[in-house]
Order: structure tokens, then C-alpha cells, then sequence
């Protein structure tokens, strides 16, 4: 049996554990839960397996809507514009919560204040790969030293301005004093075809996108964007071990519109902690390539802000200008 189905039998089990989740007519009928990026990637995997946990443990549907575009924002705006009646949920991103609000000369039609955040649920390590036919470095240390004698020659592709991939390149270039050529595109999938084609020479992304291409020798992996080794290959050193402070790290998180009742807040935030605290959630998360988060209302609305900040003063330091 998958991780997946041993996961969804035991969340059926905790059902009949934990009545009281259901047991004050919340919620009244099918939940929407928006997924503010296309089918297929980190927020579309993990917003439907958390949905079908809260299927199970609250007694209705959870059914999930993509509603890609903007960098997640047209998504996360749906969402903040729903009645506040718990019946549309949504999963956000650092690019939707944290760096596009950041910039403040991106419109966008919500105030990330204002909205209910219900907590962490991922953090993805960013890692560092490059093409091993057009650059020669192996290691963090060599890499810079190559960036230092070729200043402007050495490209770096992302899924677009603004997302945590480029900000990761950007804190880089900052914090080692070299200079590199953005070359964005609409989405990871895109940018990987150019880089494993060598018309790019070198990335940040998520790992779990990366990793089929790492282990048939296509790209190679230099170093995690992560505070520590990575738990998926501890051989693999931190970023952070040679420019320390070194972190950029994608993110999900749960939030509801503004307004929304705090009895329905604590009630999907419990369920999803209880949720993502369980071993089976945890080694699938890990076999993702992600690591399971479980924070509080309150603990994720302090990361947010905190996450927004420093995104927001590397922004202005580096003039870095939305697309």
C-alpha cells in the first residue's frame, strides 16, 4: 500500500476519533480550495493531498480549482474575495503571500494583512544546478570563482521576476559580488527545457522539478538554498556553509478570506496541523523532495511578515524591477 492510501485510511480512522470536528455543522457543504497555480506542480500536489484529508475529516468535500496566472496572485485574489463563510479556502505561496507584496509597485486587489492566514504546511529547498557542458565549477567556492572572471557571461534562468527562484539568484549575486544575465520565463517546466539544452547555464529551483534530471547526470547540484544540509541528500552542503545567512526557501500555507469566523479558522487549522504531524504525511512530504510544516494562525502570520520583510529589502537594494 502507498504512503498516500495508508495516509488516507488513517485519516478516515481519526474521524471517528475526533467527532467534534464535524460535529457543529461546519461545513455546510462542498469546500472550495483554490490552487493559484497550474496542474502539476509542489502546490497543486500538496493542496490536493491535504484536501483529501480534509474530505475525510470533516465530513464534506474539499474539492480543488486551479486558477493559475500573475505568479499566483489572480488565484490568492479569488480566494480574498470569497464570503468570508469558510466555504473557499486557498493555498498560497511565497511568490503570492510574501515577494510579489513586497515590491508594492505590483498591483494586486488584496491586502495579505487582511487576509486569514491558517499556517505552513511546505518548505521546498531551492537548490543550485548547472549544465555540466557549459560550466565547469562543481562547487559553490568554484562557481564563484568562475562568476568573478566571467562578470555578465553566465546565465541564470528562473520561472519568472519576482519568484523565489530569482530572489535566490538575486541574494546570491549580492552576497558574493558577482553579476549573472535573468533570463525568466513563464514556469519551471519551461525553463528547464533551455537549461538541460544548455542555452542557460544555471538555476535555483525547487528540488523535487530538478531531481529526476540530477540523477541521470543531465545537471548537477552545487549546493541547497536551505539554513542547513537538506534532508533528502545530507551530502549535499548548505549554501549558507560559504555565505552565511545564506536562505531561500519556497513555501505553502493555508489562508481564508477576510472576515472569516475564528471558530472556522481554529477548526481547519487544527485539522491540517494534525494532519501534517503524522509520520505517513511527513515521509510522503520527504518523498516530494519538501518537508511538512505545521504552524498556527498566529505563527504563520509572523513568518509571513517576517519572510516579506527581508524580501523587501533585498528588492530595494538591488532595485530589482517587476516585469
Amino acid at each position: 500500500m502507498s504512503i498516500t492510501r495508508r495516509g488516507l485510511c488513517a485519516a478516515t480512522l481519526a474521524l471517528a476519533a475526533t467527532p467534534a470536528l464535524a460535529a457543529d455543522g461546519y461545513p455546510t457543504g462542498p469546500v472550495r480550495v483554490v490552487i493559484p497555480f497550474s496542474p502539476g506542480g509542489s502546490a497543486d500536489i500538496f493542496g490536493r493531498l491535504i484536501a483529501e484529508h480534509l474530505t475525510q475529516a470533516l465530513g464534506k468535500p474539499f474539492v480543488c480549482e486551479n486558477v493559475g496566472g500573475a505568479g499566483s496572485t489572480l488565484g490568492v485574489a479569488q480566494v480574498a474575495r470569497a464570503a468570508p463563510d469558510g466555504q473557499t479556502l486557498g493555498i498560497g505561496a511565497v511568490s503570492g503571500l510574501s515577494i510579489i507584496p513586497a515590491f508594492g509597485n505590483i498591483p494586486i486587489s488584496y491586502n495579505v494583512e487582511e487576509l486569514v492566514l491558517l499556517g505552513q504546511v511546505s518548505a521546498i529547498p531551492n537548490v543550485l544546478v548547472v549544465n555540466p557542458r557549459t560550466i565547469q565549477a562543481r562547487s559553490v567556492p568554484d562557481l564563484i570563482a568562475h562568476l568573478k572572471a566571467n562578470p555578465g557571461k553566465v546565465t541564470y534562468g528562473t520561472p519568472g521576476v519576482g519568484t523565489s527562484q530569482h530572489l535566490a539568484a538575486e541574494l546570491f549575486q549580492a552576497m558574493t559580488g558577482t553579476s549573472m544575465v535573468h533570463v525568466p520565463y513563464r514556469g519551471s517546466s519551461n525553463m528547464v527545457v533551455d537549461l538541460l539544452s544548455g542555452s542557460i547555464d544555471l538555476s535555483f529551483d525547487n528540488i523535487p522539478l530538478l531531481l529526476p534530471y540530477v540523477a541521470d547526470k543531465k545537471l548537477v547540484l552545487l549546493g541547497s538554498a536551505t539554513k542547513e544540509r537538506p534532508a533528502f541528500d545530507p551530502s549535499l552542503p548548505a549554501i549558507a556553509e560559504y555565505l552565511p545567512g545564506f536562505e531561500a526557501v519556497a513555501w505553502h500555507g493555508f489562508f481564508l478570506p477576510k472576515g472569516t469566523s475564528p471558530a472556522i479558522a481554529d477548526r481547519l487549522s487544527g485539522a491540517i496541523i494534525e494532519f501534517m504531524k503524522r509520520p505517513a504525511t511527513q515521509a510522503r512530504f520527504e518523498e516530494l523532495g519538501a518537508m511538512a510544516v505545521s504552524t498556527t494562525p498566529a505563527e504563520f502570520t509572523q513568518f509571513v511578515r517576517h519572510e516579506t520583510a527581508r524580501w523587501r529589502r533585498l528588492i530595494e537594494e538591488r532595485n530589482i524591477q517587476p516585469a
